[in-house]
Formats: C-alpha cells, structure tokens, sequence
C-alpha cells in the first residue's frame, strides 16, 4: 500500500503538524513504488527526446513532465501542449507568454525546444531538476487529497520566494500573482475579499490586492513576502480564513439537512 501524507487537523493548527513532520513524511511519500516506476522510466527515455512532438506522443513522459509544473489536467491536450512547447518563450508572440497561468511559461522555458537549436533535454542534469520538481508537485497533489488548502499553502511557499526575488516591477509581481489560480486563492481568501473580486477591471484588483497588503502587512510590495515572517503570517491568515469558510459550510449544510429531516416529520405528523 503506498504512503498518503497524514495531515490529521485542518486550518493552520493541520498546517503546523505537517511542517513539523514534512521530511519525515515526503521521505516515506517518495518511497511509493508508483513514484520510483514513473522516474526511473523518464531518467530512462527523456534524453532521447529531442522535439516537442516526441515528448507529447509518449504520454507517461508527458504526464511526468506536465505533473512536474502543476499541469497535470492538459496530458490529453497534446496539440495545446505541443505549441506551448514549439513556441518557447522568447517571442513576444508566443502562445506561453499570451496565457495568464504562468507555470506554462516556466514549463517551455525548462524544455527549450522552441528558443534553442539543442533542447535542455539533452543537459546531463535535466532529469535531475525535473523529477525534483515531479515529487514536490506529487506530494502537494497527496497532500490536496486530505486538505485542498494545505495543498495552495504548500504552493504558495514554495513560488513566493521566487517570484518576491524576480526582476520584475512590484505591479508586474502582482499581475503574476493574479494570473496563477493558486496564489491568487491563497491571496483573496487571506484578505477577505468576495469571490466576484475577479471581475472587477485588472487595474482596479490591483489597487484593492496593495491596499489590502499594506493594512495586513504594512507594505504593498510582494517582495516583501521573501521575508519568512510575512510570508508565514500570510499563510496562516488564509488557512485560519479557509478553516472558518469551511466549517460555516460545513455547518450552513448540517443545518440545511436538520431542517429537511425536521420538516419532514412535521409533514408526516399531518
């Protein structure tokens, strides 16, 4: 029987257990038998692809490359994929570049097929740097099987360092933000902000994500968050948020159940 992380509380009390017991628990994660097969089969095949159209045609190579950057629902969409990847990313009009999820950027640049002559497939350490990424990406994906939230949380430490260090304008690290489903989760639950925020106009959310940073954080800079300190303090605003949406649900549906049960009774005492 393979390993499923233990996360035996919700909210960020669960979020506290399961940082204390990560490296014991993705240690044991990584010995899952299925994990073991899907590396040893890419370390085995990805250095004798050398096009976009032989990576999409091997669809246990796809799903382990896609599954690496948190794509995993596009294995099937292999002519999408494909021109993601033949497109690379150093055009302006490269298809990566006009999406809003960044991570299909991140996953054309670490192929290379479309922007150099040699893909970064044939690199001696390319399986390396892939199926690290796989097993982070598969441990979350376990981990979001028992709490989804503790799944965004884990994203969202692992990519804000990152992008609180890129050479980007602090707007641009916000529409970064705003262009990745996961983190803009994490960021509109931990402000408090409705779920019709996304369609306010783009400049408008903007104005509304650096004044709710500033009140929370004393800052509007996302740079800030490389900063362990506010980066926890955002985590755990947003689990403690995500807790309580969850148990007023939780708690609006018993109540609902209750009432249907009681009414009828009442209907059939008539």
């Amino acid at each position: 029987m393979s390993f499923s992380p233990v996360v035996p509380l919700s909210g960020y009390a669960g979020w506290s257990f399961l940082k204390r017991t990560m490296e014991s628990q993705k240690a044991a994660y990584e010995q899952n038998p299925a994990l073991k097969r899907d590396e040893d089969y890419f370390r085995a095949k990805i250095g004798g692809i050398k096009t976009a159209e032989a990576l999409v045609s091997d669809k246990r190579l796809l799903r382990v490359a896609l599954g690496a950057f948190g794509l995993s629902d596009d294995v099937n969409n292999t002519y999408f994929i494909r021109k993601v990847l033949e497109d690379g990313t150093l055009k302006i009009g490269a298809l990566a570049n006009k999406l809003a999820d960044k991570q299909y950027a991140a996953f054309s640049v670490a192929f290379g097929f479309g922007d150099y002559s040699t893909p970064r497939t044939q690199l001696s350490d390319f399986p390396d740097m892939i199926l690290k990424k796989y097993r982070q990406q598969e441990f979350e994906v376990a981990v979001g099987a028992s709490n989804s939230a503790m799944r965004l949380a884990l994203f969202a430490e692992r990519e804000l360092p990152a992008l609180a260090g890129k050479a980007l304008s602090e707007d641009g690290k916000w529409f970064t933000i705003m262009g990745s489903p996961p983190l803009r989760a994490v960021f509109e639950s931990a402000f408090g902000l409705p779920s019709s925020f996304a369609t306010l106009d783009l400049d408008r959310q903007l104005f509304v994500l650096k004044d709710k940073a500033r009140a929370m954080f004393g800052g509007d800079s996302v740079s800030q968050f490389a900063d362990t300190g506010q980066k926890e303090k955002l985590l755990r605003n947003y689990l403690v948020r995500s807790d309580l949406a969850s148990s007023e649900l939780s708690n609006m549906t018993k109540g609902a159940t209750a009432l249907q049960i009681l009414q009828q009774r009442q209907f059939g005492a008539l």
